[in-house]
């Protein structure tokens, strides 16, 4: 397409003909954008409607109450969020650069945004360590990974995401509708500075992931150390197919996840590279809202990942979409007894 026909592509109106500082804005009606709203429509759609299979699978389901089951539960939350809210926002962005809903309102939907995402990678980290407990302690994980003490740990978790959001906003002069960095009326950016860049990428990404790593390097080399002693045991045949069984149902368990992990950290590189890239940057820019929509769509992937990996989900899908859910002793069906 050559710059002629790109600006074609774009009817420059105002956001409030009304207002003599009213903003310019830009309405890409090119054939291109219509099929980028559709897409991302549909991302958005998707995203909304496979986290809240997971929400509902674990919260009505009893089988599925389990401390493990309440992180990916945190994880789907946050994932719904981002589609549910922070998705559409975007989009309406990207096709529209007008914001009509307010300064308050552009105050708070990059703190929900920032919370989403940060809630995500916490709970991909809270994962990481349950994961290490039960694969390296399994007899003691019981007594020391509790529904109780692992529900505290996420209200915890959230409450951090939450004051660090808060916090970082509030010295980027975002918090404060008053004080929002504005040039004309019905613009809504997010200015970030670079000191801020450097410290967001330490907490939200190096620090959890560095955690990430390192928990799933132990599970896998416990893992390894656990199918050698397997292999060596040689009590009765019982015995050994036994320990098979539960030392391969442990490494399996690892991988999921960790195929979980590692999909959510590579969606997050690109992000974070672009941000290294300029002393200031803005929300508004072309190349922060093509690699933001990268970790977005992450959303979108995990509840693909559990239909891949976990039996439970697949049948509780099956319930769900069937309305059998409905039933009066659907709480107690039995989801581990179908099998991939």
């Amino acid at each position: 397409m050559t710059n002629t026909d790109y600006r074609q592509n774009i009817t420059v109106q105002y956001c409030f003909p009304d207002e003599n500082s009213s903003c310019r804005k830009e309405v890409r009606t090119g054939s291109a954008y219509i099929f980028l709203f559709i897409v991302l429509s549909c991302i958005s759609v998707c995203t909304v409607f496979l986290n809240l299979l997971v929400i509902i699978s674990i919260s009505h389901f009893k089988q599925l109450h389990t401390p493990t089951n309440l992180l990916i539960l945190s994880l789907a939350v946050a994932d719904l969020f981002v589609g549910l809210i922070v998705m559409p926002g975007n989009i309406m962005q990207l096709i529209d650069t007008c914001w009509y809903l307010g300064k308050l309102t552009c105050s708070i939907f990059p703190l929900v945004s920032s919370l989403s995402v940060l809630a995500s990678v916490f709970s991909l980290v809270l994962i990481a360590v349950d994961q290490y407990i039960a694969v390296c302690d399994p007899l003691l994980y019981p007594s020391k990974v509790t529904f109780c003490k692992m529900s505290i740990c996420i209200i915890i978790c959230w409450s951090f995401c939450l004051l660090y959001n808060l916090i970082i906003l509030y010295y980027n002069d975002h918090l404060v509708p008053d004080h929002l960095y504005t040039t004309c009326y019905g613009e809504c950016v997010l200015v970030v500075k670079y000191s801020w860049v450097i410290i967001d990428l330490v907490i939200s990404f190096l620090t959890p992931c560095s955690i990430i790593l390192i928990m799933y390097g132990l599970i896998f080399k416990v893992a390894r150390h656990q199918a050698k002693a397997i292999r060596s045991v040689t009590n009765g045949a019982c015995h050994k197919n036994g320990s098979k069984v539960s030392g391969f149902s442990q490494r399996k368990a690892a991988k999921k996840v960790g195929t979980i992990i590692f999909a959510y950290v590579a969606s997050w590189i690109p992000y974070y590279l672009s941000s290294l890239s300029a002393e200031s940057l803005t929300t508004a820019s072309m190349v922060w809202t093509v690699f933001t929509w990268v970790f977005y769509i992450n959303s979108s992937v995990n509840p693909l990942l559990y239909s891949v990996f976990y039996s439970w989900f697949r049948a509780s899908v099956k319930y769900i979409i069937t309305c059998r859910i409905f039933e009066l002793s659907s709480s107690r069906f039995n989801l581990y007894s179908e099998h991939s």
